[in-house]
Parts: structure tokens; sequence; C-alpha cells
């Protein structure tokens, strides 16, 4: 298993496989009484760059589920690459806890974090990739669907971070990835050539087009996130006006397979990329989603942080 937790792409399928088990095994464990606290005396520093509810609160408790605990480090505290070298944090840090979870803007910060720490470090989300949310939504479709070979996954919208991380953990495991995004908001083009291969390894069928009407058809999940992303503020008034029609409201949803489940990163922004009656409605996953948060952030830390 490899030293660091940066991208989905770094990993093979079986141990992607290996970490959904333990994600299962470990909730399971938690909800007949507790987990085990294998990562006893063991400290995760978390430097955020970024806000963060879920990707802070789920790494917290993850670490005290385990028997570990969490340090929080704000932006203002470290001013990473500002105030003080990645290189020089990555080392400092490594002498004094046993991993590093950052959230950050530039996906650069994060590997360059790596580079220099000793200890493992976590990409809790970057401009690129977000592989810690990947492995929450697949844990979230194992559990509707019992398998991940073939379900028909959707992405609806912009094809940031979140697209580029689900697009390689389908392609990895088999799954058929869609999406359907506006011109000018493509998922980088080097992440679908990477992940093509990979694709046709597996018998994932990957498919891009512009009509979200089209791309629903058959979809056994829908997945969207919100037009804007942290970071690209400044946008908004633009993207207001490009993505309605990428709305997943009860007449998307009613396109695709009737037992479609709907799912979304969080956090909402309510009738823009999705309606309350969706959001809060029969098809509606996105609680159990941000739930499997925690459990799939305790089976990367056990694998990190965990005796060898």
């Amino acid at each position: 298993m490899h030293k660091d937790f940066l991208d989905i792409i770094d990993y093979t399928p079986e141990e992607l496989l290996a970490l959904l088990d333990l994600a299962v095994e470990l909730k399971k464990e938690y909800q007949e009484g507790g987990n085990q606290p294998t990562l006893k005396g063991k400290v995760l520093a978390m430097i955020f760059q970024k806000p963060s509810l879920r990707t802070r609160v789920s790494f917290d408790m993850g670490m005290r589920h385990l028997g570990g605990d969490a340090l929080y480090l704000s932006p203002n505290e470290i001013g990473l690459g500002k105030r003080e070298s990645i290189a020089d944090i990555a080392r400092v840090l490594s002498g004094m806890v046993h991993g590093i979870m950052a959230r950050v803007f530039e996906h650069q910060h994060v590997l360059e974090l790596a580079k220099w720490a000793s200890i493992p470090v976590i990409n809790g989300l970057s401009d690129y990739s977000h592989p810690c949310q990947a492995m929450a939504d697949i844990m979230t479709v194992y559990e509707e669907f019992g398998k991940i070979k073939d379900v028909n996954i959707t992405y609806v919208g912009d094809g940031n971070n979140v697209a580029v991380s689900l697009m390689q953990i389908a392609a990895k495991l088999g799954a058929n990835f869609t999406i359907a995004n506006p011109v000018d908001y493509d998922m980088p083009a080097q992440a679908i050539e990477t992940v093509k291969p990979i694709a046709a390894a597996s018998g994932s069928k990957l498919t891009f087009l512009r009509d979200p009407h089209e791309a629903v058809h058959g979809a056994q999940v829908i997945y969207t996130d919100t037009w804007t992303s942290m970071g690209q503020e400044e946008e908004s008034a633009k993207r207001e006006l490009v993505f309605p029609p990428y709305q997943v409201n009860d007449q998307l949803v009613a396109e695709a397979n009737p037992e479609v489940i709907v799912m979304h990163c969080l956090p909402a922004h309510r009738n823009q990329e999705i309606t309350d009656e969706v959001a809060d409605g029969p098809h509606s996953r996105l609680f159990p989603q941000a739930h499997n948060r925690l459990h799939a952030q305790k089976a990367i830390l056990q694998t990190l942080l965990g005796e060898k």
C-alpha cells in the first residue's frame, strides 16, 4: 500500500476494493458498539486552506473513533507556501505528528507536502481532485446496489474535482460513467486521457455529453455538485446564466431509471443545481452519502496510519 492517499488514479482496483471493504467493516463495527482503538496514540494534523464541514468533522471524528486524535490548523496559523514554505511545514510536522490531511486550493501543494513529508499525506480536496469524497461516493453506490461493476453513474454539471475523482473510481472499478456539462466546463483533458485505458481494462463505459436529458437515460445514479466551487466566486454571475439547464429536478430524475438514487457531495445550493424536492425526496441519498465520509475516512486512516 502507498505512503499517501493523493489521487484515486494512484491505486489499483484491488487496493480500492480493500479500502471499500474496510470502510464497510468499520461502519458495521461502529454501529455494533464502536471501533477498536487501533490508532491509539496517533495524531493527524489537519491543514485547511478552505472551509469545511464534512471533511473536518469526518477526519476529526474518524481519528477519535479509532482511538487517536486530530489537530486542526487553520489557514491563518500556517499560510501554506506563504508564511512558511511547504517543504518546511512538511518536515516540521513529520517530527511531531503521525499523518497530515490537507484541504488545499492547488493540487501541487498537496503533492509537495507528500514529497517532503516522511509521514502519510492525505488529499482532503484540491482544485484537481477529491479522492476522499470518491471513496464515500462509491461506498454509497455499493450499499445501494450491492455491486459497483456495470452500475450506470451520471454526473450532471461542472467537470470539477469531484467529477474527476468520481470518473476515476468508476473507471477503476468497472462502473459506467457519463457526464453532461456545458461547453467550457469540461473536465481537464489530461484527466480524461489518463482514465481511458483504465476504463478499457475494467469494461467501464465512459460517455461525454452536453445534454443532461440524454445523459440520464438509464442512469442508476445521478450526481451533481455546486455550479460555483470555492475559489471561483468571481465567476458566480456568469455560471448562473450557463448552468440552469443542468439543474437536477423532478423532471430530470423522472427520465432516469425508476430506482435511480441522487447524490451530491454537499454543500448544496438548493434550488440552483438541485431542487428541494429532489434533495429531500425519495431518490435522495445525500445524507447517507455524507455520513459515509466518516467511515471511508476511517478506512484511509487505518490503512495509512495503522500498524503495518
